[in-house]
């Protein structure tokens, strides 16, 4: 009777250890589960703004302006009303979020509209995360005169370039390649498609930057300086 009833003691004993560990893997199961859900990150890109269909948008775990993305990588593209989707994200902060200039080797960062080059995103398994839109300009405003590495007097110096589709106005600046000189001319706003330097330049070299602008202050392209 002894051994009958230690044999039932043990059977038991068993049945409780087994259910133990069959609740501890289960556990692990899901807390292993919970790790690999992912998310889906959406946003727009615009150009003038129209939706820029058929673009190229990029998410970077890791991005540095000079290197590029590395790290884990999601790429996808926009649709017809030029918004995207990144399917099947792992949760993490990521740095870069860019978003190609249609088929050029260009990219523009999706904060760039809020005036950040570059910021990090987090990305949580249970929040939708919008991207904010990024407006998309492109780099095909041409200069008349003067031409690349000219030299001009400073006196009467005037710049003209072909009038860019749908821009109201343009922002000129002159930058000079001597740090210790101040340039009277950042971001001169102007309105038609030539403009004349009045105040004194001192002599040197000068980097041209034209920007161009719709009627709502959307940045639609800027002087290609390469």
């Amino acid at each position: 009777m002894l051994k009958e009833g230690l044999s039932s003691i043990q059977a038991q004993l068993s049945v409780a250890i087994d259910e133990t560990e069959a609740r501890q893997i289960l556990k692990t199961e899901v807390a292993d589960l919970s790790q690999r859900i992912t998310a889906d990150p959406k946003g727009k890109a615009m150009f003038n703004e129209k939706p820029a269909a058929g673009v190229e948008a990029k998410l970077c775990e890791k991005f540095n302006t000079f290197m590029g993305c590395s790290g884990q990588q999601y790429t996808t593209k926009t649709d017809e009303n030029g918004e995207y989707l990144f399917k099947n994200v792992d949760p993490k902060d990521y740095e870069g979020l860019i978003v190609r200039v249609f088929n050029t080797p260009s990219y523009i960062f999706a904060a760039q509209s809020l005036g950040i080059s570059a910021a990090k995103y987090k990305i949580e398994a249970d929040k939708t995360f919008f991207a904010p839109a990024t407006n998309l300009f492109k780099s095909d405003v041409k200069v008349q005169s003067p031409k690349a590495n000219a030299k001009v007097d400073a006196k009467t110096l005037e710049i003209k370039w072909d009038a860019y589709p749908d821009a109201a106005y343009y922002k000129i600046s002159l930058f000079p390649k001597e740090v210790k000189v101040s340039s009277p001319y950042i971001n001169e706003k102007v309105e038609g498609n030539s403009f004349k330097a009045e105040k004194p330049l001192v002599n040197g070299e000068y980097r041209l930057k034209i920007d161009a602008f719709n009627a709502n202050d959307i940045k639609l392209s800027q002087l290609n300086e390469d």
